[in-house]
């Protein structure tokens, strides 16, 4: 059975396509209808890359659930499609709206500066003051809710304080606080502590992974989730590809799929 699509989505999936268009049909994907939105992850899971793949099932799952139901219940509905998106489904039933509302501007070539750098709370942290020493004896006898009621509207200390609770509850509280800045953002990310809680909602707001910089440090980080990584990867630059492709810090997909970014770019 032939599956027919728009030309939007045959852009990103033409046979011959190179591997940076591929990718940034994950991008495009965000703004397209939801019809072809599902389409084109649809194509990109099969893929040949098998990196590609990995990242289009991963978004396919993530997809909420009004758009997957109203592919089933649309009238050109294909079955091999349909058929698809059942199994996922079938196999991983948890739907989350959540994932798919990153936003990157694969156009950001060239690194800039966090717009939140500024910290409305003031100057670094002093880890050895008396304030901060006051609050972190308080913190250890603090129960789980007054941690969370804490870590969701304190200061810069109260925050370095909570964010490293063993309780995810309350460290991801801290990412939720509407004073966090993007600098304590990408300190965090950049310190490869944060647990899997905090990655997945920082990698989620669409306004922090907006940065260049933060994009970097994600995919440096290796508690980022590997699609998330591959996505991100896409809009670096030349400099940080060939640094990637190089490094051994990074997990083996990242540095394979940056030379042949690279490679792309030369052709």
């Amino acid at each position: 059975m032939k599956l027919s699509i728009s030309s939007a989505v045959a852009a990103y999936v033409r046979p011959g396509s190179s591997v940076e268009v591929r990718l940034a049909g994950f991008s495009a994907a965000e703004g397209m209808a939801d019809g072809d939105r599902l389409l084109l992850l649809f194509c990109l899971s099969k893929d040949t890359e098998p990196a590609i793949r990995s990242l289009a099932v991963s978004l396919l799952k993530a997809l909420p659930e009004s758009i997957v139901n109203g592919y089933r219940e649309s009238p050109d509905a294909n079955p091999i499609v349909l058929k698809a998106i059942s199994g996922l489904f079938l196999a991983d039933p948890a739907i989350s709206e959540e994932s798919t509302e990153e936003s990157v501007d694969a156009s950001d070539d060239e690194p800039e500066e966090l717009s939140g750098e500024t910290d409305p709370d003031g100057e670094q942290v002093v880890e050895e003051s008396e304030e901060f020493l006051s609050k972190y004896k308080t913190a250890q006898i603090m129960g789980i809710a007054e941690k969370i009621k804490m870590a969701l509207s304190g200061d810069k200390e109260w925050r370095s304080i909570l964010v490293k609770d063993s309780n995810k509850l309350v460290s991801g509280s801290v990412i939720k606080n509407p004073r966090i800045t993007e600098g304590e953002i990408l300190t965090l990310v950049k310190s490869g502590s944060p647990n899997d809680e905090i990655m997945r909602l920082i990698c989620s707001n669409k306004e922090w992974v907006k940065s260049y910089k933060l994009r970097k440090a994600l995919i440096e980080n290796n508690r980022t989730l590997v699609p998330n990584a591959l996505r991100y990867l896409a809009t670096m630059g030349d400099k940080d590809l060939a640094s990637f492709a190089k490094s051994k810090n990074v997990a083996s997909v990242i540095s394979t799929m940056a030379k042949r970014l690279l490679l792309n770019k030369k052709k």
